[in-house]
């Protein structure tokens, strides 16, 4: 998540999971439900212990005057609104001179109210909203334990932090069903909704009992790759018409971080990752949010130092593999500068030369990439000479106005005048079509 102001990440970041993977609701592609099973035995509440040595260490831990506390889950509210506010008064006794501590929080919105909303807004917390677009769209995969659709709550959650004035987020899920509406979702939260922040998460779901990162074969919930790209492209081209420096999409943020050459803004762009652990309920560290699998357990914060585990051999070369283990295929890329072969969650079919380890979302990322090439090289120009990236929508709307003069004498099927080297029908044509 990312407050309005665009400050960037800290050098190392926890997600802590005070409730372990427990959950009010039964979203359908949740693939933190099965982890579950790796604590059988657990109430899943984080004790009083664990949250103060988590906060404790996390402060101690870094020399920077901007400290983040992350809470997800599973669902964090299960824990109560009064485990909260003790969090906050544990971060007053070991805060820093001139230390500022931010509060980050992933909810489904299922149980905010107005003392939680009052509680967040006085706080100073962050709020990540999940929520899927307009309620058709939401309530396919969104749904509660006794599968009912969760999106006239979720709606009324983000109006209660609209109403008590509370920074969030929203956290849109693309699965393979709203993939294929991408205005209707992003005009949704834009016009109806009311949210200038948005971040875009792709669903890929891997068929797999224990619900690690294994396996090869998608369900059908997850987004196809070349919906994916679709998705982007009809996005940015939205926001590029008139939506620069008014809606904020962190894709766009991250993708144009790369043409900048700070691809490491986010985990998922940078070149290496391993600076984003989760820590457990019971003091448990894993390598990352996505890989809290046995194999990727570091230790317990209860008894061996954050920072140790941190920087321990082990998830050095969890970090540093996602590059070593780059397919040719992605080292020869026009866009590794940018991408960096993502996530290595989603590594795991096979390159068209045979080679094994290409993202599943490749097609779908160099489709966008390509696309949005043209426009993201004059936002970096931009802004590297000072001047706000919003000054590229006149740019664009003149340059679209003289391709609109030219645009009789071009088939559909031809060339679009633009120069972006895609057919007519699938660039400009489209944009300009009634």
């Amino acid at each position: 998540m990312r407050r309005p102001d665009g400050e960037a990440a800290l050098a190392f970041h926890v997600m802590a999971k005070p409730t372990g993977a427990r959950c009010n609701l039964d979203c359908a592609y949740c693939f933190f439900r099965k982890k579950e099973a790796l604590y059988q035995e657990s109430n899943f509440r984080m004790t009083d212990e664990v949250m103060e040595e988590y906060i404790r260490q996390t402060i101690a831990g870094h020399r920077v005057p901007h400290v983040t506390i992350a809470w997800q889950g599973g669902e964090p509210t299960l824990m109560g609104l009064d485990f909260f506010r003790r969090a906050v008064e544990v971060q007053k006794k070991y805060a820093k001179p001139k230390t500022r501590i931010e509060n980050t929080f992933q909810t489904n919105g299922i149980l905010l109210d107005d003392d939680w909303c009052r509680f967040f807004r006085d706080s100073n917390f962050l709020v990540g909203l999940s929520m899927d677009g307009p309620g058709r769209l939401h309530d396919v995969y969104r749904r509660d334990r006794r599968g009912r659709g969760t999106f006239d709550r979720v709606l009324k959650a983000a109006r209660l932090l609209q109403k008590h004035r509370v920074d969030f987020n929203i956290l849109c899920a693309v699965n393979g069903t709203n993939a294929d509406h991408p205005l209707q979702v992003y005009r949704f939260f834009r016009d109806e909704l009311g949210a200038p922040y948005i971040q875009f998460i792709p669903i890929v779901e891997r068929e797999s009992e224990t619900g690690f990162q294994e396996g090869n074969r998608v369900t059908d919930r997850s987004v196809r790759p070349e919906q994916w790209g679709r998705f982007l492209i009809e996005v940015f081209d939205e926001w590029i018409g008139g939506d620069v420096g008014r809606m904020f999409v962190l894709n766009f943020d991250w993708a144009l971080a790369g043409w900048l050459g700070r691809a490491g803004t986010a985990c998922v762009f940078g070149p290496t990752c391993g600076l984003g652990v989760a820590l457990e309920h019971n003091g448990d560290l894993y390598s990352c949010d996505h890989f809290v699998e046995p194999d990727h357990l570091l230790g317990n914060i209860l008894t061996t130092p954050l920072v140790e585990l941190v920087g321990s051999e082990k998830q050095r070369r969890f970090g540093t593999a996602k590059r070593d283990t780059l397919p040719r295929y992605c080292r020869e890329c026009g866009f590794l500068a940018v991408c960096n072969g993502e996530c290595p969650k989603n590594r795991f079919i096979e390159a068209p030369d045979g080679e094994a380890g290409l993202n599943y979302l490749c097609e779908g990322y160099k489709a966008f990439f390509s696309h949005a090439d043209r426009p993201m090289r004059m936002m970096a120009d931009l802004l590297r000479q000072g001047r706000p990236a919003d000054e590229v929508m006149p740019i664009l709307a003149a340059e679209r106005k003289e391709t609109g003069r030219t645009a009789a004498k071009v088939g559909r099927n031809e060339p679009c005048p633009c120069g972006s080297g895609l057919k007519y029908k699938k660039c400009c044509g489209r944009r300009t079509a009634p």
